[in-house]
């Protein structure tokens, strides 16, 4: 007699067997005629233009990753809605501290410019020297930074 991890193991196992199976299956059946065409790489029935290997701006990921963070966060707003009544004041309250954190997350992110698609580029301040307004000329010595007026 199997145990109920025993069946969940059985099942596990005829599910792989089956998708081998048919994966086999339609291997045998299917027609194997290679051209040039079918061989090239597909882009929304576009012909492809340039390297493959494109990079993307980082602000992509960034603006994706967010979005990823706030939107699962949020998740957890709808199963404490359903069983608001029941949890009573300390629920709310509780709830209210974690959409505050949430809005202070954003706000952060905001006033960061990651949400920016042309997030603007940080200006350097040059050194003046003393004399005529002239911007200073640095060296490197060694470890240090020695600057000349």
């Amino acid at each position: 007699m199997l145990t109920d991890f025993g069946r969940v193991l059985a099942f596990l196992l005829v599910a792989i067997l089956f998708v081998a199976v048919v994966m086999f299956v339609a291997r045998l059946l299917r027609p194997h005629r290679p051209s040039r065409d079918k061989l090239q790489t597909y882009e929304c029935g576009e012909e492809p233009v340039g390297e493959p290997w494109v990079k993307f701006n980082i602000r992509f990921y960034v603006v994706a990753l967010i979005f990823v963070i706030f939107d699962v966060e949020v998740v957890f707003l709808f199963p404490w809605a359903t069983v608001l009544s029941q949890l009573g004041w300390f629920a709310f309250i509780e709830m209210m501290v974690f959409i505050g954190m949430l809005l202070v997350g954003l706000a952060y992110v905001w006033a960061k410019g990651d949400l920016e698609w042309d997030k603007p580029q940080p200006q350097i301040p040059r050194l003046q020297s003393a004399r005529g307004g002239q911007p200073a000329e640095k060296t490197l010595v060694g470890e240090q930074e020695e600057v000349t007026v």
